[in-house]
């Protein structure tokens, strides 16, 4: 049965720590699951949390903070000494020890490093901290079993058995020669069948997937998707194995860079929580706000430039707010897909081949969307070439804002800069303004004012 992190159990929690029963807590929570122990931590007030940090063993507790939100695991360290924080990094694989340290201002990290007994985790430590943090070399650990080419099977089982006590989960057995470079992988069906006098070399797997310390996640992200790898090797540019990323690790950057174009793309320009405080949620916040509000007023110089449009026509005021969500819409739709596209590698072929067919798809949408605004018009007692000149106006609107939710994207990736900044209040402001000046020059055409 699924254990319950229920209201009653977090009171009953808060009770032992009031009292100081240290001992019926370890023992109520030395039996549950880490994550459990995080879900009761993220239940308590911070001081609670920490009691409860420094009470429990560091080998249930190094797990459970690495459950918690990013902010509230920080303030937990906050009130914890060095070596307190020295003692949990040392139960937590090297990848999510490096993630901890990273997040502590500088003099605590140094002193945190320095109080790790164990020398070769610490070095391990400092050298994931040297890479990039959206790097391969940054999302690895580097607990993983490497046996020698030149070993037997028999000398290798017991090299595995002393390696697999340091690893959390052996996913793949990698295949090194004597300056430690990566030469392939082990089955273990071939380990467990081969005769114990044969050598590695004799049945590893020379072919084996494997990314540069300095490869971006997004690509080991891509590589592991294509070829459905729970982890995957990393090597430096000599090609010596020094880490492996899991499956877990990526799934946690995935996540980690879709909420950052999710806030990008609702016009958030700094990773913030909801519980930030009010400085930082508006200086997140408020730059796009200005951008639209700039926006806006190039809408209404637009609309004043036609005022003797709007004065002969009327009803032309009434659909511009249908021109402009029409355009917002269709722009983030295009948009949309592109961004999507990028991220998956998927947008094949040339900028002439993906113009042509936003145009014929914008002419397909454009048209259809055209003729219900005329019959629209017909059923209103609208006035035929009134009903004609939103149609075609609508139509020219849609492929413009196709054309810049398609081309906007693409323009930003090979610049370097975040495309998910297109599917936001970049490309909506963009296409409000296009859209209204496309909207009143083509009424001023047909019309004829």
């Amino acid at each position: 049965m699924q254990f319950q992190v229920s209201n009653d159990l977090i009171e009953q929690v808060r009770h032992l720590i009031k009292t100081e029963g240290d001992k019926e807590l370890r023992e109520m929570l030395s039996e549950i699951h880490f994550a459990d122990v995080a879900e009761v931590l993220s239940e308590l007030n911070l001081t609670e949390a920490t009691y409860l940090v420094k009470l429990l063993e560091s080998e249930k507790t190094s797990e459970a903070l690495m459950e918690l939100e990013e902010d509230f695991r920080e303030r937990i360290l906050e009130n914890l000494s060095a070596k307190e924080i020295a003692e949990e990094l040392e139960e937590m694989d090297t990848d999510d020890a490096a993630d901890v340290v990273a997040e502590l201002p500088d003099q605590l990290a140094e002193e945190v490093i320095a109080e790790i007994e164990d020398e070769k985790h610490a070095e391990d430590i400092k050298e994931l901290l040297s890479y990039g943090e959206d790097t391969a070399g940054g999302l690895m650990a580097k607990e993983l079993v490497r046996v020698k080419e030149t070993w037997t099977i028999a000398g290798c089982v017991r090299e595995m058995r002393r390696q697999a006590k340091n690893v959390t989960r052996v996913h793949s057995i990698y295949v090194v020669d004597k300056e430690d470079k990566l030469k392939g992988r082990l089955s273990l069906k071939d380990l467990l069948t081969a005769p114990a006098k044969a050598h590695i070399s004799d049945v590893y797997i020379p072919k084996v997937d494997y990314v540069n310390v300095d490869t971006e996640g997004e690509e080991v992200a891509r590589v592991m998707q294509k070829y459905d790898l729970e982890a995957i090797p990393v090597v430096d540019h000599e090609g010596v194995l020094v880490g492996r990323v899991t499956i877990d690790d990526i799934v946690d950057f995935i996540k980690d860079e879709a909420e950052k174009d999710y806030q990008l793309a609702a016009g958030i320009s700094q990773d913030v929580e909801a519980d930030d405080s009010v400085w930082e949620l508006t200086r997140a916040r408020l730059p796009w706000l200005v951008l639209g509000l700039f926006g806006g007023l190039g809408s209404v110089f637009i609309m004043e430039s036609f005022d003797v449009a709007l004065a002969k026509y009327k009803e032309l005021f009434f659909f511009t707010p249908l021109i402009a969500a029409m355009a917002g819409n269709v722009g983030v739709q295009s948009s949309a897909i592109i961004v999507q596209g990028l991220a998956n590698d998927n947008v094949k072929g040339s900028l002439l081949n993906r113009l042509i067919k936003e145009i014929g798809l914008s002419l397909i949408s454009g048209v259809t969307l055209g003729v219900l605004v005329i019959l629209f018009g017909l059923l209103d007692g609208m006035d035929l070439l009134f009903s004609f000149t939103i149609a075609i106006s609508m139509l020219c609107v849609i492929i413009v804002a196709a054309l810049i939710g398609t081309f906007v994207p693409i323009i930003l990736d090979k610049r370097g800069i975040d495309p998910a900044i297109a599917t936001g209040p970049f490309i909506t402001t963009s296409n409000d303004i296009f859209g209204i000046f496309l909207f009143f020059y083509i009424a001023k055409l047909i019309l004829g004012f």
